[in-house]
């Protein structure tokens, strides 16, 4: 919808530049991804772990690699191409810069606090997962919004009901 052209891992191989992973799924980049790459790609995973990108399949097609600079390696293969990884394959975000920024970790320990507050008054609870309550969750976005100066719309009444329903729908 914002003009990327989206294609198969296999088809995005042979043409990107720069490949990052983002989906939280394991072995996105795999051996048969990493043979078809253009000499210079650069592959980095912002999505889980280190699991997105197989290092060991990068390993194995490598005859060489070295760290060119902190958290940024060069792996020269067994064709001679070169292949980069950054911070070994890493969350990138937060294992090659300064992790989240605080406009991000505000909200997060602001969740977290008032969650904790919601459990420690809420008496006994099974151990269980619970999910956050919408008005945590809302009242949050909103003290957020206003430390930032800025206004949006009051849902009306009739806009609540649509969007908490499936009642109301295309004709």
């Amino acid at each position: 919808m914002d003009g990327y052209r989206v294609m198969p891992m296999a088809e995005a191989a042979p043409i990107g530049d720069f490949f990052v992973t983002a989906t939280g799924d394991i072995n996105v980049i795999r051996k048969e991804h990493m043979q078809k790459m253009k000499d210079g790609a650069i592959m980095c995973n912002s999505g889980h772990f280190n699991v997105e990108i197989n290092t060991k399949d990068l390993e194995a097609l490598s005859k060489t690699h070295r760290t060119m600079r902190p958290n940024m390696e060069e792996f020269t293969l067994k064709d001679g191409r070169k292949l980069y990884l950054l911070a070994e394959g890493r969350l990138v975000n937060l294992a090659a810069a300064e992790g989240h920024p605080s406009e991000v970790m505000d909200m997060s320990f602001a969740n977290q606090a008032l969650c904790s507050e919601y459990i420690a008054k809420s008496g006994k609870l099974q151990p269980k997962v619970y999910v956050v309550p919408k008005e945590i969750d809302e009242k949050i976005a909103e003290l957020k919004l206003q430390a930032m100066g800025v206004k949006i719309d009051e849902l009306t009444e009739e806009q609540k009901k649509y969007l908490s329903t499936w009642e109301m729908g295309t004709t």
